[in-house]
């Protein structure tokens, strides 16, 4: 059965755990007696029963009714399997709730009926858009304290519509609805307090939402990890991020640009496989000795990967100290690492009013177009598709455990959409991530 990836996100307490919540219980993805503890716990502290309870696991979480970490949790329907990601609201926590939504295929954005649109929820929807997750279904929540009333959804309707159609979300693909997730209203049956509404459920808008492309179906990228001396071969070691590789396959590497043979694919204690797929940790032997190493990126001839040392992205800063241009920076693709540099900030967005303009440093949180540059030619990792151009990329700062002064380590999910011919190293080149449309 297929599975979509999907991330509940929205502004501190516009119910998003609540709606996890009731969607496990409605789906029977609860184990038995879930339901009897949380009620137990909910009586325990005074209160109504808080369908949040089922995932704010932590002590933290339940006694201050926040969620501060994300927490994937598997349901299905009739339909497919599901792979459900909570992520944080608070402003505190936007670093988890980027590095959860970063893999997902959909997203369920809560907007509470009566407070409406706020800042965190323009703030994660820009940042979605710029992880290039297009399919939205805007669950307005909490109808049961607007009095059900269709005129307060249709408010908050038209102002969540403008904010997406602003940011280039298309039309075509963002549903709207009207939820009250701790009555389970709209969740998986209708309910009879608004019969105005005469869309899909929740769940069945989820359905509705066409399967991503596998990775599998998508050019082979292998990324080196490590090459193995073993009495007379040499075993290149990497996991396969996207495509298969079969016995006999030509490889290209970048961005050395060197080709040779699949001898074979290495087993331990079994009999050697012909062929490997996505999300496999192998071994390989070529027909022939050349150079790889660590951070090298193996693919088809006829799909290679852009490779260049400049290139723009709209990159959103997570370090404490604000990024700067000139500064050196290390940057991670794969399992390589390579010094970088901010050559200049293009522009500075606002995600609240979407007002841009120019600036020298970029904040805590906050986002940019820039230019950088390595020291040496990187190849892309990112899975490519069709996909129009755009640019996406996230970022840490952590410390080096050098004596020097510590460089900021910028942790890419920009790529390149790949040419039909060997790389070669460019200083010109711009590298797009694959999953952003155009804005």
């Amino acid at each position: 059965m297929n599975k979509l990836k999907l991330v509940i996100v929205g502004h501190v307490d516009h119910g998003k755990s609540t709606l996890v919540g009731r969607i496990l219980h409605e789906t029977g993805a609860l184990p038995e007696g879930k339901v009897e503890a949380v009620r137990a716990m909910s009586e325990k502290r005074g209160m109504p029963f808080e369908w949040a309870f089922v995932i704010d696991s932590m002590q933290a979480e339940r006694d201050q009714g926040i969620t501060i970490d994300t927490t994937q949790i598997r349901f299905k329907t009739a339909a497919r399997d599901y792979l459900l990601i909570d992520a944080p609201g608070h402003k505190q926590f936007l670093k988890n709730m980027v590095s959860g939504a970063a893999g997902a295929d959909a997203v369920v954005l809560v907007v509470d009926a009566h407070e409406g649109v706020q800042d965190q929820t323009r703030r994660h929807a820009y940042l979605l858009r710029l992880l290039g997750i297009r399919r939205i279904m805007v669950a307005v929540n909490k109808m049961d304290l607007a009095g059900y009333r269709e005129e307060r959804y249709q408010e908050v309707r038209k102002e969540v519509a403008a904010y997406l159609r602003s940011i280039g979300v298309n039309a075509i693909d963002i549903t709207f609805l009207p939820i009250a997730a701790r009555e389970g209203a709209n969740i998986r049956s209708r309910s009879s307090a608004m019969p105005w509404y005469e869309g899909p459920t929740l769940l069945e808008a989820l359905d509705a939402v066409p399967q991503p492309a596998a990775a599998s179906d998508l050019p082979l990228r292998l990324t080196v990890q490590d090459v193995y001396k073993f009495d007379e071969r040499r075993i290149i070691a990497g996991r396969i991020e996207s495509g298969h590789l079969h016995v006999g396959d030509t490889l290209l590497f970048s961005p050395i640009n060197a080709t040779a043979r699949v001898a074979s694919i290495e087993s331990w204690n079994a009999e050697q496989p012909a062929k490997a797929g996505v999300g496999q940790s192998v071994g390989i032997t070529l027909d022939e000795d050349i150079f790889v190493e660590r951070g090298h990126v193996a693919s088809h001839s006829h799909s290679a990967p852009v490779v260049t040392n400049v290139f723009r992205a709209s990159l959103f800063w997570l370090g404490r100290t604000a990024l700067v241009p000139g500064a050196q920076y290390r940057l991670r693709r794969g399992a390589a690492e390579t010094p970088a540099v901010i050559e200049r900030i293009d522009r500075v967005v606002d995600t609240n009013t979407l007002a841009s303009g120019p600036g020298d440093k970029i904040e805590w949180n906050g986002v940019a177009e820039v230019t950088v540059r390595t020291r040496a030619c990187s190849p892309s990792i990112t899975t490519p598709t069709t996909r129009s151009p755009g640019a996406s990329c996230w970022s840490t700062a952590t410390r080096s455990s050098a004596a020097a002064p510590p460089a900021p380590r910028i942790t890419p999910t920009s790529g390149a959409i790949p040419r039909p011919r060997a790389p070669t190293c460019s200083t010109s080149a711009t590298a797009w991530h694959p999953r952003t449309a155009p804005g």
